[in-house]
Parts: C-alpha cells; sequence; structure tokens
C-alpha cells in the first residue's frame, strides 16, 4: 500500500531537517527519510568531527610553543589519538542526539530509516514501503572521490570519513590532495606527531584562491616541517614492505613517497547515483549534480535540490541557505541562490576567511580593480597572540566603488571576514565601510585602515 505525504525530504544533512520541520510547523505531513546517521556530512564527518580534532592540534601545537609565552611544562607533549577520538565522537554523538530528539518529537514529521530510491518522478521506494508526495526535496549531500589512480585498489587508502576513525598516530601521512580538505587533515597530523607528506598535481596548492593564497599556507606548512610535492604529474600507488608508495613524479625530484598511511582528497562527487534517478525526469549534468534552476527547483515540477547534490557549493552554509530559499519561495517570496554572494574558510591554522571575488576572479569580469593588503605582522591583535601568520586584503572596484571581494588569512580569519561578506552583500559603498570605527585591538579594525590604502592592481 502507497502511503501518502504532502513532502517527502530524502537525506537529514544541514538543509533536511529544517526544511522538514518547517514544513511540518504549518500542519503538512512530512516523510524525512535517512539512510545511515542521521545529520549528513556535516555533523558526522565533516566541520564537526573535524573542528573538534583541529581543536586537539591546536591544543598540542600551542603546547610545544609555551615556552615562547613564558609557561614552562614539565616533560614533552604527547597526543593520545584514542582520547582525541573519543572527544570527537563524544561531541558527534550528542549532536546526532539532539537532532535525533528535534525531528522524532516534531508532529506531523515521520522520521523513516532507509534508502530512498525513486520509482516514478513523485514515487518513492523504501525497502518494502513505497511513498508518494507532490513536494519532494533532495539533500543528498556527497562523498570522497576516489580517482582511478593506477594501483590504488592495491593499498588501502584512507577519505576524509575514515581517517576520522584512526585510533594511532600515523607515522607518516601521504596527502593525495593539495586542496581545502586535504591541508586541513596534514596539520592537523603533523600537530598530533605524523611525518607529513602533500601530493599535488598542480603546480601550487588551493589553486581557486590568488597566488599569494597559495604561498602563504605553503609557507606556514612547511614552516610546520610538512613535506609538499607540487607538480606531481605521475600518481600511483603500489605496495611495499615499509608500507604503501605514492609515485609523484615520473621526472623530477625523488620519484615516488613511501608512507604508513595514505589520505586520498581530490573533491567530492554527489550521492545522486543510486536515487533512480533513471526512473524520474530529474536532469543531472556530466558530474552527477543535479541541475537546478535559481529558486533550486529540479527539471521536475515539484521536486528541489538542496546542498551539495546541487553543485552549488559544497558547504554547510550553502545548504542551510539553500533551505531558506526553498522555504521562503513556498511561503511566497522570490529568492535565488545567485543572488548570495560566495564565502568560506579554509581552516588551516590560521585559518582563510573568503569573501566574494578573487583579484584574478575581478579582473576576468572586467573590473578596474583597487587592493588593500596588510600583512598579520601590521596587526596588533595578531602579534599580541603571537600567531601573525597571514595578511589581510580587501579588493575594490575602481569605478563604482563597491566592495567585491576580500581575503583575511590569518588568526580568527574566518571570523572577521563577515565584516566583507555583509558589505559586499549590502552594495555598502567602501568609503562607508573606510569611515566606520572599529573597535582596538582586533583583527577586524584594520579594515576601515586597509580600505584607506588602496592600489591598483
Amino acid at each position: 500500500m502507497t502511503e501518502r505525504f504532502d513532502a517527502i525530504v530524502i537525506g537529514s544533512g544541514q538543509a533536511g531537517p529544517a526544511l522538514a520541520s518547517r514544513l511540518a510547523g504549518h500542519g503538512q505531513s512530512v516523510a524525512l527519510i535517512e539512510r545511515k546517521l542521521l545529520g549528513g556530512t556535516c555533523v558526522n564527518t565533516g566541520c564537526t568531527p573535524t573542528k573538534a580534532m583541529v581543536a586537539s592540534a591546536y591544543v598540542a601545537h600551542m603546547a610545544r610553543r609555551a615556552a615562547d609565552y613564558g609557561v614552562t611544562l614539565p616533560g614533552p607533549v604527547a597526543v593520545d589519538m584514542a582520547v582525541v577520538r573519543g572527544r570527537k565522537d563524544d561531541i558527534v554523538g550528542a549532536s546526532r542526539s539532539s537532532l535525533s530528539d528535534w525531528l522524532t518529537g516534531t508532529e506531523n514529521l515521520t522520521l523513516i530509516e532507509g534508502h530512498a530510491r525513486f520509482v516514478a518522478d513523485h514515487m518513492i521506494s523504501v525497502g518494502e514501503r513505497t511513498l508518494e508526495a507532490p513536494r519532494i526535496f533532495l539533500n543528498v549531500g556527497g562523498r570522497a572521490v576516489i580517482p582511478d589512480y593506477p594501483g590504488i585498489d592495491d593499498i588501502e587508502v584512507l577519505t576524509n570519513s575514515t581517517i576520522l576513525e584512526l585510533t594511532e598516530v600515523p607515522r607518516h601521512l601521504v596527502v593525495v590532495g593539495g586542496g581545502y580538505v586535504g591541508l586541513e587533515f596534514a596539520q592537523m597530523f603533523s600537530r598530533f606527531g605524523s611525518k607529513v607528506t602533500i601530493v599535488e598535481r598542480g603546480d601550487r596548492l588551493v589553486k581557486r584562491e590568488d597566488e599569494d593564497a597559495s604561498q602563504t599556507v605553503m609557507d606556514i606548512l612547511t614552516a610546520e616541517g610538512i613535506d609538499i610535492r607540487l607538480n606531481a604529474d605521475c600518481i600511483a600507488f603500489s605496495r611495499s614492505d615499509a608500507g604503501p608508495v605514492v609515485r609523484v613524479n615520473c621526472s623530477d625530484g625523488a620519484p615516488a613517497v613511501t608512507g604508513s598511511h595514505v589520505l586520498v582528497a581530490i573533491g567530492r562527487q554527489p550521492n545522486t547515483d543510486d536515487l533512480g534517478l533513471e526512473a524520474t525526469g530529474i536532469a543531472t549534468n556530466d558530474r552527477g549534480y543535479v541541475v537546478t534552476n535559481p529558486r533550486l527547483e529540479t527539471s521536475v515540477e515539484g521536486i528541489w535540490a538542496l546542498g551539495d547534490c546541487n553543485g552549488r557549493g559544497a558547504f554547510t552554509h550553502t545548504a542551510f541557505n539553500d533551505f531558506e530559499i526553498v522555504a521562503d519561495n513556498l511561503e511566497g517570496a522570490s529568492r535565488s541562490a545567485e543572488a548570495r554572494t560566495d564565502a568560506y574558510a579554509l581552516y588551516t591554522d590560521p585559518p582563510l576567511g573568503r569573501a566574494g571575488l578573487t583579484v584574478a576572479g575581478a579582473k576576468k569580469r572586467g573590473h578596474r580593480v583597487l587592493v588593500g593588503k596588510r600583512a598579520m605582522t601590521r596587526v596588533a591583535r595578531a602579534r599580541e597572540k603571537g600567531e601573525s601568520a597571514g595578511y589581510m586584503k580587501v579588493i575594490v572596484d575602481a569605478d563604482s566603488n563597491a566592495i567585491l571581494g576580500g581575503a583575511i588569512f590569518g588568526v580568527g580569519g574566518d571570523e572577521a571576514i563577515h565584516v566583507l561578506l555583509d558589505a559586499i552583500q549590502s552594495g555598502m559603498d567602501y568609503t562607508a565601510l573606510k569611515n566606520t570605527m572599529h573597535i582596538h585591538p582586533t583583527v577586524s579594525e584594520l579594515i576601515p585602515t586597509i580600505l584607506g590604502e588602496l592600489e591598483e592592481a
């Protein structure tokens, strides 16, 4: 017998529960389907566990620097990885339990555990059950890409999910991929005590950033003893008695790196390949992402795609904003995903907070660009904390005075960047921000100062 609902939400990541709860609160009957763990990537394998472990790594790092601050420790710093993992698991478990309590206590909402597959455009099977609804919302998330590199099936590789379950510090972690995820884990495990080597196919790290960001993160990581191999155009894997071998380059430098563990972090793919989309008219692109319009509607009327699976941003905050856009539009608003300003952070230490366009991106769009920049060594708050790596940068349109983008790569950068994000989103003239009084001593106080020191780029 087919069970009928007003709405079906597939996936319990950042957008799904909030949307299901809001619809149920309006008196609609809602089915929320989750096949594995409540909370999706953020709670289980993303933001929550990684930031918990980054916190442990930061404490270890600062403990080793204690003497710099006049603090004497009785002995060398050691990391108990089982305790690190236990702390992480406790935080994740509490988040998941809180989410479960919220959802199971929500009137009009039915939580269903199982793997959802489409039978038809508006019909879903979950095990032996068949569900039907005029409105269906996909929030199925994504997972790590495992590349088809030679020999990869001959060794055991870690992903961003499985590396979280380690209970011992790797002797030598080889990170394949010089992007955001790879760099975060590289620094984290280096601070836990692992020897770490990063292997990147490109000629610089985090290539979507301006070159100064790539150089800065490389300087930070190498200063902490991390080896970085760029232009790794011959990546392949094999076994040896000493551990897994990662071939790096076929012409220059040492041809291979032998480690104890290998983390593959070269990108993400959407969890759309086993949804039964072939039974529907839902269009996907060549990478498997669900195609949506700016209102996040798919090619089938009454079906939306939110979060990582729509390819509009692989971040918790973009997923939650997707929920807000869809929910508001269902209530008569006219919001668009294309109206938001791109913003995110790279959670190395120090972090890189980014908003809007890069210098290269602004020039590509035809802007005449003004740039204000200041090294964190010239930021009093950073010097006082003894964490003065990095820089601050603001990008302005020379003709309209509009703030186009910014990067704060330094202590507190992931928080301070919101000053620029809000200014960009609101269309603020940069002179208004330049003339605003900020609090001392902070990182953000230097933003108005930088805006008074613009130069043409």
